[in-house]
């Protein structure tokens, strides 16, 4: 079929975008270029590609038909096209083709496509784009491509797995490009996905929010994923207003019949919906308790965060800011745009200079401050260190020390408090109490990527500058630090808040289908 100059184009990339959200490849199409952000996930994600690619074929690949025609093992930047459904235009530019046995215009060999996987199994993304390069690389070549290659992780530890490209994934790619080219051609985009937690990683994230936060769509309301979403719209429940005003009696049993878990989580969540719509903070009133009983008497505190890697299973960073209480016996305040507060200690956990370093200098730093709990928002922190303990030999006594000394300010909060957020996480919280970071649009991802340059910079052979590595570095242990000081503002806030405010509601309406007010 002949294609026209003006037919729609449907490349690689929409497909990716498509299979992961529909209306995520709508908005790459269609969206504002300015409501884009930039994300640190894909610098990541390209990061582990190239290690992979070269962990299989060490050599610098060839570039284009020509080292296609000149036989190279790899092979980049190779631009294929075809026809698709309705007489769309196809266009692909696979990440990696890589010389096979076998005939082809090219002379006696031929190539296959390459796909860096990340995660730790195939998806239905790696095998519909897989077929997508087979397919318009086997017209290109004049050679069939019955097989493409995933692999993933680096060095030793690489991962290969040959993907069949029969005819049933070809069935699916093509039904795949159909759907897509029909979501394209809307006027307006897609609806929101069910689950929004994946939607962190997206670089129109932003605009997404907004959307949801304006049709109160149930995915804002903390504790509902894309399976208790679709429950509810199974109620008529459609929206955070029509939960907040279900009856929570009535919504329990009728969620019953799902499992008892689901039961047991139906007051809660017309309650964390109440006050959403209310836009102020609950105390749950099955825990009258303080929050934070380990302060009472305490000296000071050890603000505790970690920073990771985990492709690499890596705690590269344990940072902690030593807060003293005032001679006055006041805790200090939380601390303001740009303001530091105690005196941060980051200790860097090389991995060649091994765990038992690190374990003696976080036991130094611990015992100088034994009356002095350690606070972090979140398990990730008291399990490291927990398990580093145990790993370097430390006795059951002194675990036991170190577990009572522990406090999550997260789970202290979900126990005692219902806020007006979406999430939990400390940016959601921190940032509702006012809390800046003071590197704008930082995140974790922002700061492995950080670390992953500095490593690389560090060790290999093209050097920065000391100045240019030092920044880099600098940047990671003010992201670490600040993640520290919002624990503090949250911790704050709990502290300040004793008494303050009235139980938390248990329901707002009388039935689970109730209308939106």
């Amino acid at each position: 079929m002949s294609q026209s100059s003006d037919a729609p184009v449907l490349t690689d990339r929409l497909l990716r975008s498509w299979v992961r959200c529909r209306r995520r490849a709508w908005l790459d199409r269609h969206g504002p270029t300015r409501e884009r952000q930039w994300s640190a996930h894909r610098a990541l994600a390209l990061d582990d590609q190239l290690r992979s690619f070269q962990s299989l074929l060490p050599q610098r690949p060839g570039h284009g038909e020509e080292a296609c025609r000149a036989g190279e093992p790899g092979v980049v930047g190779l631009r294929l096209v075809g026809t698709g459904p309705r007489g769309t235009r196809l266009e692909a530019h696979p990440s990696l083709l890589e010389r096979v046995e076998g005939p082809s215009c090219w002379g006696a060999h031929s190539y296959r496509p390459v796909l860096a996987r990340q995660g730790r199994r195939l998806t239905r993304e790696h095998r519909v784009l897989l077929a997508l390069w087979g397919r318009l690389l086997a017209e290109r070549q004049r050679a069939p491509v019955p097989h493409g290659l995933v692999v993933a992780g680096a060095d030793r530890g690489l991962e290969r797995e040959r993907l069949a490209l029969g005819t049933g994934l070809q069935r699916q790619l093509y039904e795949s490009l159909e759907r897509l080219d029909l979501d394209l051609a809307r006027s307006e985009p897609p609806p929101l996905v069910s689950d929004r937690k994946k939607c962190t990683l997206c670089s129109w994230r932003g605009a997404c929010d907004r959307v949801a936060a304006a049709e109160g769509h149930l995915s804002e309301v903390s504790g509902i994923g894309g399976k208790r979403r679709e429950l509810l719209l199974a109620l008529g429940i459609t929206s955070l207003g029509q939960l907040a005003a279900a009856d929570p009696d009535r919504l329990a049993e009728d969620l019953a019949q799902h499992g008892e878990q689901h039961r047991e989580v139906a007051p809660k969540l017309v309650a964390q919906a109440l006050v959403q719509r209310e836009g102020g903070p609950r105390r749950c009133e099955a825990d009258p308790t303080p929050a934070l009983p380990e302060l009472a008497e305490a000296p000071g505190v050890l603000l505790y965060d970690i920073e990771s890697d985990p492709d690499a299973r890596d705690d590269f960073l344990h940072g902690l800011v030593r807060l003293e209480r005032g001679a006055d016996g006041r805790w200090p305040e939380a601390p303001g745009p740009g303001e530091s507060l105690g005196r941060y200690q980051p200790l860097m956990a090389l991995q060649e200079h091994g765990e038992e370093r690190l374990w003696r200098r976080l036991r130094t730093l611990l015992a100088r401050y034994p009356d002095w709990p350690v606070l972090h928002y979140g398990e990730t922190e008291s399990i490291a260190l927990l398990r580093l303990a145990e790993r370097q030999g430390a006795s059951e006594r002194e675990r036991e020390r170190l577990r009572a000394r522990l406090v999550d300010v997260h789970h202290r909060l979900r126990r005692h408090w219902l806020l007006p957020v979406n999430s939990y996480g400390l940016k959601a919280v921190a940032g509702w109490l006012g809390f800046t970071w003071s590197q704008k649009g930082v995140d974790g991802a922002r700061c492995l990527l950080w670390w992953r340059q500095w490593r690389e910079g560090s060790e290999g052979p093209r050097r920065p500058s000391r100045r240019a590595l030092s920044r880099k570095l600098q940047r990671i242990f003010r992201y670490n630090q600040d993640d520290s000081l919002a624990t503090w503002t949250v911790a704050r806030w709990l502290l300040d808040q004793e008494g303050d405010l009235p139980p938390a509601p248990t329901g707002g309406g009388s039935k689970a289908g109730g209308t939106e007010s």
